[in-house]
C-alpha cells in the first residue's frame, strides 16, 4: 500500500547578522545524478553561520532552465522537514507556463539527500514509521516510546554532534540565500509546500529585499512550532476521517463499511481494536492507525483505506511488507523540530496528554501528543525568527480540511504576514492544494501572481472541487518519505 507522508514544520530561530555580500565562485553545472533531466551543481555554505570562516558543507542544487521568455528563478521546497528536493523541477516543470517563465531551482536542504546528510544510525527496527511518528501502546502507555526517544536522541549526537545543532530552518534559509548569490540573482521567487511554507516565511523575514513572489501551499502555523503543530494532527485527522467516512458511507454497496459516517467510524475503531489483540503477522492496530492517517493525506487515496478496511473485516487482508523510513529523513526531521523549540522534559507530562488525547481523538489513539527525541535533545542555541508584516507579497493556499496542516495555521500565518499576504482556501480535504486541484478559482489567481505579479485584491474562498490531480501537472507530494 502506498503511504503518503506529509509533515510540517515550524518557526524558531532569530536572525544572525548575515551579510549577503558573500564571495561565491560561479557554479559549475553538470548533469544531475540519478538520470534527472537537467543540470546540477553544489554551493558551499558554513556549517555555523555565526562562524562564517569555519567548517563548511556543500548544498546540492538543480536547475531546469526556462524554456521561454525568462523572468527569473523559482526556488522550490517539497516539505518535510527531512525531504530532499533536488528532483522538484521534474514535477513542477511539467506545468508549461512556469517552465517557460522560470528557471526552476531544486535543492536538497542541509542534512538531506546529497547535502551533508545526517544519519542517526537507526536500525531497521528503529526506522519503523510508528516509532518515528510514535504510536502509544493500545492502552495509551508510552513507556516504549520514552525508551526509544531517549536512545535515538543519544545516537543522533554521538554520530552528528558537530552538524546536528545547525540543522535548522533559519540555516536552511541562509543556505537558500547563498544559492541565490551563486545563481547571480538579485531576488528569487519561491514555492513551498507544508514545512516548505514555514521555510519560505522564514526566508522572506531574514531576506525581505532578496525575495520576489512567494506562494505557500498547505501552511504551517508559525505560532505552533513545533509541539503545537504535532498536537494539531489529532483533531486534524479526526476531521479528515469524517470526510472519508462520509465518502465510504455513500459507497456502502461497494465497501460495506457502514451506511453512515458514524457507522464507518465504528467499523474502523473496532478493526483497530481487533488488530491490537490479534495482529495479522506484523500488521497490528497501530499500523492500521498509521496507514489510515497517511492515506488520508489525499482524497484520491480514499479507496485504498476503504479496501484495506474491507479486506481486514472479511479476513482476506494480506499485510504489505514492513515499511521503513530513511534514516536521513528521520534525523533531519528530528534536527529541525528538536533544535527549534523548547520541549517538555517530563515523560509524565506526555503520558497524561496522551491519555487525554486518545479519548478526544480516537482515530489516532493520542499519537500526536506522544513523546519524541526532542524531550531528550539539547536546548535550542538560537531564538526564533520573528515573521512579520514587512516584506514581499505572499499568496497562501489551503484546503479547509487538512489533517497535517489544519486551516487554522494558514489563518494564523495570514494574520502574522498582514496585508502583504492573501489567503485562498479550497473546500476540500487532504494535504497539498496545487498538486491536486484543477479548480480555476484556485489556479487562476496563483498563476496570475507568479506569472504576472498580480496580487489578489482580497482573500478568496473557493468551493469544493474534484481532486483528480491535473492541477499543476501533479505538483510535488510534500511528503514522500524515504525515497
Amino acid at each position: 500500500m502506498r503511504i503518503l507522508t506529509a509533515l510540517l514544520a515550524g518557526v524558531l530561530v532569530t536572525p544572525l547578522a548575515v551579510t549577503t555580500a558573500v564571495a561565491s565562485p560561479k557554479p559549475e553545472w553538470r548533469p544531475c545524478p540519478g538520470n534527472l533531466p537537467f543540470e546540477c551543481t553544489t554551493v558551499t555554505v558554513p556549517v555555523d553561520y555565526s562562524r562564517p570562516n569555519g567548517s563548511t558543507i556543500d548544498i546540492a542544487v538543480s536547475r531546469k532552465k526556462a524554456t521561454g521568455r525568462r523572468r527569473g528563478v523559482l526556488l522550490l521546497n517539497p516539505g518535510g522537514p527531512g525531504n530532499a528536493g533536488l528532483d522538484m523541477p521534474v514535477e513542477v516543470g511539467a506545468f508549461k507556463p512556469l517552465a517557460d517563465s522560470y528557471d526552476l531551482i531544486g535543492f536538497d536542504p542541509r542534512g538531506t539527500g546529497r547535502s551533508a546528510p545526517v544519519d542517526c544510525g537507526l536500525t531497521d527496527d528503529q526506522r519503523d514509521p510508528i516509532k518515528i511518528f510514535p504510536q502509544p501502546a493500545p492502552n495509551g502507555d508510552i513507556s516504549a516510546s520514552v525508551a526509544y526517544a531517549r536512545q535515538v536522541a543519544k545516537q543522533c549526537f554521538e554520530r552528528h554532534g558537530r552538524l546536528m545543532p545547525h540543522v535548522t530552518t533559519a540555516n536552511t534559509a541562509r543556505d537558500m540565500d547563498r544559492i541565490r548569490i551563486a545563481l547571480g540573482e538579485q531576488r528569487i521567487s519561491y514555492f513551498g509546500v507544508s514545512y516548505g511554507t514555514y521555510l519560505g516565511a522564514v526566508y522572506t523575514s531574514l531576506f525581505p529585499q532578496r525575495t520576489d513572489r512567494v506562494v505557500l501551499d498547505s501552511v504551517v502555523d508559525p505560532k505552533g512550532i513545533w509541539r503545537g503543530v504535532f498536537n494539531s494532527w489529532g483533531p486534524g485527522t479526526e476531521e479528515s476521517f469524517t470526510d472519508f467516512a462520509g465518502w465510504a458511507a455513500e459507497r456502502d454497496t461497494t465497501y460495506r463499511l457502514g451506511g453512515s459516517a458514524t457507522d464507518v467510524r465504528s467499523t474502523y475503531l473496532a478493526l483497530a481494536r481487533r488488530l491490537d489483540t490479534r495482529p495479522l503477522g506484523h500488521y497490528n492496530g497501530n499500523l492500521l492507525r498509521g496507514t489510515a492517517r497517511y492515506v488520508l493525506y489525499q482524497e484520491s487515496t480514499y479507496p485504498e483505506l476503504a479496501t484495506t478496511l474491507q479486506s481486514i473485516r472479511n479476513g482476506t487482508f494480506t499485510p504489505p511488507p514492513p515499511l521503513k523510513f530513511s534514516s536521513s529523513f528521520a534525523a533531519t526531521f528530528w534536527g529541525i523540530t528538536c533544535n527549534e523549540a523548547r520541549w517538555p522534559r517530563s515523560a509524565a507530562r506526555y503520558q497524561w496528554d496522551v491519555l487525554v488525547a486518545r479519548q478526544k481523538y480516537p482515530v489516532t489513539n493520542g499519537m500526536s501528543y506522544n513523546i519524541s527525541p526532542c524531550a531528550f535533545w539539547p536546548r535550542p542555541s538560537e531564538p526564533a525568527v520573528r515573521i512579520g508584516d514587512h516584506g514581499p507579497n505572499v499568496v497562501l493556499v489551503q484546503n479547509l480540511r487538512d489533517l497535517a496542516t489544519p486551516v487554522g495555521g494558514a489563518r494564523s500565518m495570514r494574520v502574522v504576514l498582514g496585508d502583504r499576504s492573501r489567503l485562498i482556501t479550497a473546500d476540500n480535504a487532504g494535504h497539498g492544494v496545487l498538486r491536486a486541484t484543477a479548480d480555476p478559482c484556485v489556479l487562476q489567481p496563483v498563476m496570475s501572481f507568479l506569472l504576472g505579479g498580480a496580487m489578489p485584491g482580497r482573500d478568496i474562498a473557493c468551493g469544493k472541487s474534484l481532486q483528480r490531480a491535473k492541477g499543476l501537472a501533479q505538483w510535488p507530494d510534500s511528503g514522500r518519505v524515504g525515497q
